[in-house]
This record gives structure tokens, sequence and C-alpha cells, in this order.
């Protein structure tokens, strides 16, 4: 775990809007796929995977993913919609990425929270993941804090 500010990010996303799970997963291979055929990744790209809303505060239907690519401020395309992903103080937990690990970590990263006394701030959490982190099949968990 590290704290880390981080900067804000001119993101290129597909969105789903519909219950968080495993539709997330169908929504970043198609941001992958995109990426792939537009030669956009290469070994310094940052993936996101952007969770909107709150679980306990929005209607499943209603909650917001996206899968984003981080690109330069001049990037223009017509198929993804492009945005910002406002940066900020984070804190980063490093996870292996599979289904159990992930898990897991969801369900132990609120408390670790509390134990250090850090207060969650309302922009969006997000799980980062770089070239060298997808080959060895991790990602880092970035929660937003005050």
């Amino acid at each position: 775990m590290k704290i880390e500010t981080i900067p804000t990010y001119r993101i290129a996303y597909f969105r789903r809007v519909g219950p968080y799970g495993v539709a997330n997963y169908q929504t970043m291979q198609s941001l992958k796929e995109w990426a792939s055929a537009e030669k956009l990744l290469t070994d310094t790209s940052i993936i996101l995977g952007i969770s909107q809303d709150n679980v306990e505060t929005t209607d499943p239907q209603k909650c917001r993913y996206d899968a984003a690519l981080v690109v330069p401020k001049d990037f223009q395309d017509d198929e993804a919609l492009i945005g910002e992903l406002r940066g900020g103080k984070y804190i980063c937990f490093k996870v292996q990425h599979t289904a159990e690990a992930m898990k897991q970590a969801w369900a132990d990263i609120f408390q670790e929270l509390s134990n250090h006394g850090l207060e969650i701030d309302s922009r969006p959490t997000f799980e980062r993941f770089t070239t060298d982190m997808l080959r060895e099949h991790y990602c880092e968990i970035c929660i937003p804090i005050k």
C-alpha cells in the first residue's frame, strides 16, 4: 500500500451502465481490443477500470463503469468517449489480478483505511494497470482520500 498524488488523466473510455461484476470484464476487453487495433498500447500505457458510483448509494442498474486508456491531451477519436479522471491524493494497493485476490482486497481495503485513520474522498475509485502489471497479472486498486 502506498499514498500517491495522481495527476489528472485525460482518458479515452468505453462506458457500461449496470451492476458491477462480470460484465465489467467484457467492457475492459472491448477497450483493449480497440486500443490494440488503434496501436495505442505501448510499454508505457496506463489502463484504468473506473467505478463511477458507490454501490451503497446508487441503484445497481444505474452504476457506471468506465474502461479507460490514458491518452495525450490532444487525442481525439470517433469511437471512444473522451474525458478526464480528476487527480489528487489516493491510497493504492497492489493486488494480484485474480477473482479471489480482488474479492479479498475489496473486502479488506476499507478496514485498512479505517486502521490508518484515512477518509475516502468523493472522486471515483479505480483499478490501474500498466503493461508490466498486466503481464505479471497484477493491478493497483486506487482509493481517493482526503
